[in-house]
């Protein structure tokens, strides 16, 4: 049975075939594509749970192609860079990635990255609400929408179970290791530009004003606060 099927873009063929045996031998059903333009075709026509872009391609680049696929799709988006800087990883979340690994990179990361970005967060607790009001927008949580003045708002995963813990746990300073460990996974804990690049994404889908959110708020040098 596959652990899953994922979509490799890369402009480097060796780096293509090395992922390719890779991924095959852990069970995943891999495909591969040289550029943005071959990936956004082949997403067209096939389903993927997974998407590997490279950051730094010719072309189409891989900044490029992830918002043109996040724009109508939420497959988990891991980018691969030769950069790692916090900026590098800031603008790389910011133009809609779940997770970043800078090149070189061991197999034993990059599989657990994987892991990472094809999780969810637990389901809620048996009698837990199906649904939720947050001031004007609804939160769907058996179907993973989020509804906003009639219309659906397109969340990614992360985006979704970040703010499907928020939900969990109201009205209480939750620390940054927490969020993080509780929707990456247990490897991460101290990528805090993570959370600040997700939490600016959620404010601009669910609060009525952005940049005065009453509902996410920053818990300084600590964390955030969520009131529903």
């Amino acid at each position: 049975m596959s652990a899953g099927r994922i979509l490799i873009v890369d402009d480097d063929p060796q780096i293509r075939r090395v992922l390719k045996m890779t991924l095959s031998a852990e069970g995943y059903e891999v495909e591969s594509a040289r550029n943005g333009e071959d990936a956004q075709e082949t997403l067209r026509v096939m389903h993927f749970d997974l998407l590997l872009l490279d950051m730094n391609m010719p072309g189409s680049g891989g900044l490029e192609t992830c918002r043109a696929v996040r724009s109508g799709s939420e497959i988990p988006i891991i980018m691969l860079t030769v950069r790692n800087t916090e900026q590098d990883k800031v603008v790389a979340l910011d133009a809609g990635a779940d997770d970043f690994v800078a090149k070189p990179f061991s197999t034993a990361e990059l599989l657990a990255r994987i892991r990472a970005a094809l999780r969810r967060a637990p389901v809620p607790p048996e009698g837990g609400p199906e649904r939720m009001q947050v001031g004007d927008v609804e939160i769907d949580f058996r179907g993973r929408k989020v509804i906003a003045n009639g219309a659906v708002v397109r969340l990614t995963p992360k985006e979704f179970d970040l703010l499907r813990y928020f939900t969990l746990h109201p009205d209480r300073a939750i620390p940054h290791r927490e969020l993080l460990q509780a929707v990456w996974g247990p490897d991460y804990g101290d990528q805090v530009e993570y959370l600040r690049v997700f939490i600016k994404q959620l404010r601009q889908k669910i609060e009525a004003k952005p940049d005065k959110p009453v509902h996410i708020l920053t818990e300084p040098w600590v964390g955030y606060r969520f009131l529903p």
